[in-house]
């Protein structure tokens, strides 16, 4: 039995990570061996988030007048709360693939951003690549004209050291219709 101190101390704590997360989810890890939740937890905690089972009760203390309140004040049954402290898609997705290797992990909404999110849109947000694949796809769009530009540069130098001429630039602009600039008057 949890004394008033402690619930007073979960409470607090349950409010500080509500305050914190860019994203909620609820779920259920009740019927998972102790080794699955800590695998579990383990991929949570490195998505930036932090998998909390309580009781409903006090989830729904710590919500109060806040903008989770509404999904969290009337829980009924087991549930666990994973908080997304960066990386919601991240988060999203280590519930979504728990759930693929264990029927008692399910996804059964969420909250990201303010917006309440029914099941299938957790499931679209888990769908996302994560944070690093999302940077390491821009980066890629970046680099991209740089290394356009280095394998032309590198294929003009080849042409030079093998003693075939480039083709002339000057030829190309020739070659290309000339644009007419419009009269003005004045």
């Amino acid at each position: 039995m949890l004394t008033r101190e402690e619930k007073g101390v979960i409470v607090d704590s349950l409010k500080n990570d509500i305050a914190n997360a860019k994203g909620i989810f609820l779920t259920n890890v009740i019927g998972m061996t102790s080794n699955d939740g800590v695998a579990l937890r383990k991929e949570i905690r490195e998505a930036n988030g932090k998998l909390v089972v309580t009781r409903n009760t006090l989830f729904g203390l710590a919500s109060k007048g806040t903008e989770a309140e509404e999904m969290l004040a009337n829980l009924k049954g087991p549930q666990a709360v994973a908080f997304a402290f960066e990386d919601a898609p991240g988060v999203a997705k280590a519930l979504k693939e728990a759930g693929k290797n264990h029927e008692v992990v399910e996804l059964r909404g969420g909250l990201l951003d303010g917006k309440i999110l029914s099941v299938q849109e957790v499931q679209a947000l888990a769908d996302l690549p994560s944070l690093d694949e999302m940077l390491g796809t821009l980066l890629a769009t970046f680099n991209a004209p740089v290394s356009a530009l280095a394998r032309v540069l590198y294929a003009i130098q080849e042409q030079k050291e093998a003693g075939a001429e480039p083709a002339p630039v000057e030829a190309a602009a020739e070659e290309a219709p000339a644009v007419e600039e419009p009269a003005t008057e004045e």
